[in-house]
C-alpha cells in the first residue's frame, strides 16, 4: 500500500483526534469514613502497638497516610463543620459541639447551630450539584439530625449515642434499630451503596460513634481482645488538677482503655465489610475511599480523659489535635506511601473538589493537597507551608513543625508554648522563658493575622 504525504499526516492524527473527542473519565465515587474520638496516635500505622487495627492499616497501606494531619477544633461538632465546609469556626459559627438543651455552664458546648448555619455550602451540596447521590449514615451532631438535607438524598443519622438497640432518623423518620449500632451503621451505608448504579456517582459518609464514650455494649468478643492488655506503652499519669470532662475515667484509666481499645478494634472491623461492597457492585477501582476523624482524644495523657473539653482552660494537645487522615484510590494515589506535610480539616474540602474536578470557594483559609497525595509538583513559587491553625471558643493555637503555641483569653493566658522536637509530649511549657521569645512571638502573630483574615 503506498501513502501519499496527505494520507499519513491524516492518519496519524486519528488518534489524537480521538482522544480529543473522546469523553471525560467517569468521576470517582466518594466514601468517606469518618470516626469519633479516635487519635492518630491510637492507630497501628501511626505507631501504635497495643491497639489492633488491622483493616485501617492495610487501608493505609493501600494507599496515601498523611502523618500530619490536625483538627482545626478538638470538639466533634465545631471540628465536622470545618470538615464539611472548608471554613473556620470564626466563618461557620458553629464554636462547641452541640446539645438538646441550652447550656447553663459555658464549658459544656452550646445549644444549637446559629442562625445562618443552615445556609453554609458543604461539599455535599457542592457533589450533589455536580450530578451525585449522596448519602450519610451515622453521627451528623450538625443539627436537624432528623434531616440534614445539604444535598443528601440518603440518611440514617443518630438519634442518642447508644451502642445497643438505638434509634436513627432514616430519611426523617425515627426508627428504633435492634443490634449493635456499629454494626447498624454499616449496614445502612452497605444499603445505600447496593442501591446506587454505575451511570452516576455517589458520595457516602459513613460516620461512625467509635470509639467514643458510652464504652459499653461493644460484643465481648473485642473486650476478651484486650482483657490483660496493661497499655504501658501509653504513658498514662495520675488525674491532673485541671481534669474536667471525662475525668472520672481516670479512676481506672486501664480498665477504660481497654474499653475504648475494644470499640476501637470494632469500628477496624467495619472497613473490609465497606471494601467488600464496593468490590462486589464493581465500584472499587473507581472509589476514593477515605478515612479520618473528628478529634482525638487522650486517654490519661496529662492525667485527662477526653478531647479539648478534657481541661479546664481548654487543651490543644497533639493528642486531641492530630488526626488520622488515609486516602486510597486504585490507580490514582500512590499505595505504601507516607506524606509528611502538615495538613489540616480546613484543607479536605479544597482537596476533594479538586480531585473530582469542581471548584470551591474562594473564602477558604485550606488549600488543596491533592498534588502531595497524588506525588505531583506543587506549583512553581507556592511550596506547601508546614504551618497549622486551631482554633476553639477563647483558644487558638498555631503549630509548625518545630515549636506550638497556645493562646488564651486574647494573650491574657494561661498560655503555652512548646519545643517539639525536644517535647514531642508538651510537657514543658516555654511561654515565659526568655531564650524563646522570638519564636513565640512569631507563631503568635501568625495566629492572630489568621484569626483576623478568617473570621
Amino acid at each position: 500500500m503506498s501513502w501519499s504525504r496527505r494520507s499519513f499526516l491524516a492518519s496519524s492524527a486519528m488518534p489524537l483526534l480521538a482522544q480529543k473527542n473522546a469523553p471525560p473519565p467517569p468521576k470517582p465515587n466518594v466514601l468517606l469514613v469518618i470516626a469519633d474520638d479516635l487519635a492518630a496516635w491510637m492507630l497501628g500505622c501511626y505507631g501504635n502497638q497495643e491497639i489492633r487495627t488491622p483493616n485501617i492499616d492495610r487501608l493505609a497501606a493501600a494507599g496515601t497516610r498523611l502523618t500530619n494531619s490536625f483538627a482545626c477544633t478538638p470538639i466533634s461538632s465545631a471540628s465536622r463543620a470545618t470538615l464539611f465546609t472548608g471554613r473556620t469556626p470564626m466563618q461557620h459559627g458553629i464554636q462547641d459541639f452541640l446539645t438538646d438543651t441550652p447550656a447553663a455552664n459555658p464549658e459544656q458546648g452550646q445549644a444549637a447551630p446559629p442562625a445562618g448555619f443552615a445556609n453554609e455550602t458543604m461539599i455535599s451540596d457542592l457533589l450533589a450539584g455536580a450530578g451525585y447521590n449522596c448519602g450519610y449514615t451515622g453521627k451528623w451532631h450538625l443539627g436537624n439530625d432528623a434531616r440534614p438535607g445539604h444535598g443528601f438524598s440518603y440518611t440514617a443519622t443518630l438519634a442518642s449515642p447508644s451502642y445497643v438497640d438505638p434509634t436513627l432518623f432514616v430519611n426523617g423518620s425515627s426508627v428504633q434499630e435492634k443490634g449493635y449500632l456499629t454494626d447498624i451503621v454499616t449496614r445502612h451505608a452497605v444499603s445505600f451503596i447496593d442501591q446506587q448504579k454505575q451511570d452516576k456517582p455517589f458520595f457516602l459518609t459513613v460516620s461512625h460513634l467509635n470509639p467514643h464514650a458510652p464504652y459499653e455494649g461493644h460484643p465481648q468478643k473485642y473486650y476478651d481482645l484486650y482483657k490483660d492488655t496493661r497499655f504501658a506503652s501509653f504513658g498514662i499519669q495520675p488525674g491532673a488538677p485541671t481534669a474536667l470532662r471525662g475525668k472520672e475515667y481516670l479512676n481506672d484509666a486501664v480498665a477504660n482503655i481497654r474499653r475504648c481499645a475494644a470499640a476501637t478494634t470494632s469500628l477496624d472491623d467495619q472497613i473490609p465489610v465497606l471494601q467488600k461492597k464496593l468490590i462486589e457492585k464493581g465500584f472499587f477501582e473507581n472509589t476514593l475511599f477515605i478515612f479520618t476523624s473528628a478529634h482525638g482524644t487522650l486517654l490519661g495523657r496529662h492525667g485527662l480523659w477526653g478531647a479539648g473539653h478534657a481541661s479546664n482552660p481548654i487543651n490543644m494537645y497533639d493528642e486531641v489535635v492530630q488526626v488520622p487522615m488515609i486516602w486510597s484510590w486504585p490507580g490514582q494515589i500512590p499505595t505504601y506511601i507516607n506524606r509528611p506535610e502538615m495538613v489540616s480539616l480546613y484543607d479536605f474540602l479544597p482537596t476533594l473538589t479538586e480531585a473530582i474536578g469542581l471548584k470551591p470557594a474562594t473564602n477558604l483559609c485550606g488549600r488543596s493537597y491533592l498534588p502531595i497525595l497524588t506525588n505531583r509538583p506543587l506549583p512553581k513559587k507556592q511550596p506547601w507551608r508546614q504551618l497549622v491553625f486551631g482554633h476553639f471558643r477563647n483558644t487558638g493555637m498555631a503549630r509548625d513543625n518545630y515549636f506550638k503555641v497556645v493562646v488564651r483569653n486574647g494573650g491574657k493566658g494561661p498560655n503555652e508554648l512548646f519545643d517539639l522536637r525536644k517535647d514531642p509530649r508538651e510537657m514543658v511549657n516555654l511561654y515565659d522563658n526568655p531564650g524563646f521569645n522570638t519564636v513565640r512571638d512569631h507563631l503568635a502573630k501568625e495566629l492572630a493575622a489568621w484569626r483576623e483574615k478568617y473570621s
